[in-house]
């Protein structure tokens, strides 16, 4: 439920309105902007009459939102958010990169594969060191040394690290070594790890699902802002359809769905979306063209000796040249990378 009140209402009266319908059991989100004032109720507003609530002089009028997302609703939040990591941010004019391995495989190949992406514009780090994968004999990941060999190349370079969570046991040692915790596309709907992550202050980079729809998406991203942290990161990296060519198919229309609907950033992740390294630079430039608010590319030093995904991991020298191709677009559509 929104209630609109009227233009000037005074911080007294408002706060006096959020103070009565806080204590019908809801939570009050309040929107205060220059032309409009609005209050983003939370909870079971079955309870609530709208006639009573419009008999306030101060309110205009009051409106259910269809959508069951509130937090992550652009009707409770009609800015765009902007979440800060470390001084780099996600969202707002800049647009943002993470590049890096699928995983994380030696000292010397993540802090050279760091290195590269950093000279080249990267603003973030990404590595596996847990690796959820389709065969239980393939390769999972160093685990935790592979967070510690991350964390050398974070020194090394100063890039924040995004790196993809598995259990919710492991939720303290990520809060206190990781920049951006990623929840992958198997873990979408895994609630009882989105409802930890909302209990810490962390940036979540949230995956859509393999065959998830953008609702269940958002809904899944109320799981962790319903528990406190709204500190929260969409990324479109493909769905499950009938085509078999690509890894996956890359949605781009979920970006101005997802921002006609949602005030979080969203990202796109070309890498896994085709499967195909060679698809990577013209999916990159669509998702900046069509309005995201950044990119999260694979980049290796050797892609043909990769433990894990080579096919899909582009070289330092091409990561170069789609970078300079992207800040051209970037600033064509308003933004800047």
């Amino acid at each position: 439920m929104v209630v609109i009140l009227k233009p000037k209402t005074s911080t007294e009266e408002i706060n006096k309105l959020t103070r009565d319908l806080e204590s019908k059991g809801v939570t009050v989100n309040p929107v205060i902007g220059t032309e409009l004032i609005i209050l983003g109720l939370v909870g079971d507003t079955s309870k609530l009459d709208p006639c009573y609530i419009e008999a306030n002089p101060y309110v205009e009028r009051v409106m259910h939102v269809q959508e069951h997302f509130k937090k992550a609703n652009r009707m409770f939040h009609p800015e765009d958010s902007i979440i800060d990591v470390n001084g780099n941010t996600i969202g707002g004019r800049k647009i943002s990169v993470i590049a890096g391995p699928c995983s994380v495989e030696t000292e010397e190949q993540i802090i050279t594969v760091a290195k590269d992406v950093k000279k080249y514009g990267a603003s973030f780090l990404r590595g596996g060191a847990f690796k959820p994968r389709t065969s239980p004999y393939s390769f999972q990941g160093l685990k935790y040394d592979g967070l510690e060999l991350l964390k050398i190349a974070r020194e090394q370079t100063g890039l924040p690290i995004v790196t993809e969570i598995m259990s919710p046991y492991d939720i303290e040692v990520f809060n206190e070594n990781v920049d951006v915790i990623q929840v992958g596309a198997r873990n979408m709907q895994n609630f009882d790890l989105l409802k930890e992550l909302g209990k810490t202050n962390k940036t979540i980079l949230l995956k859509r699902g393999l065959s998830a729809t953008i609702e269940e998406l958002l809904m899944s991203a109320e799981y962790i802002m319903a528990g406190g942290n709204e500190n929260v990161i969409l990324c479109e990296r493909g769905i499950r359809t009938f085509e078999t060519y690509t890894r996956n198919t890359l949605d781009l229309s979920a970006i101005p769905a997802i921002k006609k609907l949602s005030h979080l950033p969203v990202i796109v992740d070309p890498s896994h979306a085709a499967g195909k390294w060679w698809m990577v630079e013209p999916l990159a430039k669509a998702a900046v063209a069509v309005g995201a608010d950044g990119l999260i590319i694979e980049v290796h030093n050797d892609p043909q000796k990769a433990w894990c995904d080579g096919q899909q991991s582009i070289k330092p020298e091409l990561f170069s040249n789609i970078m300079d191709d992207l800040r051209i677009i970037a600033e064509a559509v308003g933004r800047e990378i």
